[in-house]
């Protein structure tokens, strides 16, 4: 399968199995897990039978994916990865957005470049009419990377939580871009 989408420094492919011991290391460093599960690693079998079959998953709406592996694009380094998958997987209507990266790719503006391609495809090439993030209310570089990106906050919820970690009794966030927001502001 062909890259998905190539930024100035980033590549966005599909995942494929090849990519375990990616995951395994990105979603093992407790920063990166810290607004996700309380910093707790997560093991080669959730790795194997969770998360890589809900990366791997072809949506019909696209014939695609909805989840992208990352990497630098003169390196090759695994960076992370990103979301951009339909909320119901018959129509690209909703799209939510997210990503997860490396610690070391922090602070580099990965994130918003990815962000704002994702965005700019689903916008130009795959009849996405909104875009929706959500994240912990307490997680501050998420938030900005969403409004860097574009994305007005909408509103705060409390989400249903399988246990409570540090920051969650403040909620979550929910923010959003529409194609006619994003058109305006071109």
């Amino acid at each position: 399968m062909p890259n998905f989408l190539e930024t100035g420094r980033l590549v966005l492919r599909a995942f494929t199995t090849d990519d375990t011991d990616h995951l395994l290391a990105l979603e093992s460093a407790p920063e990166v897990m810290r607004f996700i599960n309380g910093g707790r690693p997560t093991d080669r079998e959730a790795i194997e039978k969770r998360a890589l079959p809900r990366l791997l998953h072809d949506y019909p709406c696209w014939g695609t994916r909805g989840y992208w592996a990352a990497q630098e694009k003169t390196t090759g380094t695994f960076l992370g990865w990103f979301e951009f998958r339909p909320l119901d997987e018959h129509s690209p209507a909703v799209v939510e957005l997210g990503y997860r990266l490396n610690q070391a790719a922090w602070g580099h503006g990965y994130a918003t470049e990815g962000s704002r391609a994702l965005i700019h495809k689903g916008f130009t090439d795959l009849d996405v009419e909104r875009v929706t993030a959500n994240t912990m209310a307490v997680n501050t570089r998420s938030r900005r990377v969403m409004e860097k990106s574009g994305l007005s906050f909408v509103r705060n919820f409390t989400g249903d939580w399988p246990e409570a970690i540090e920051g969650s009794e403040q909620g979550e966030v929910e923010y959003e871009l529409t194609r006619t927001e994003w058109e305006q502001s071109r």
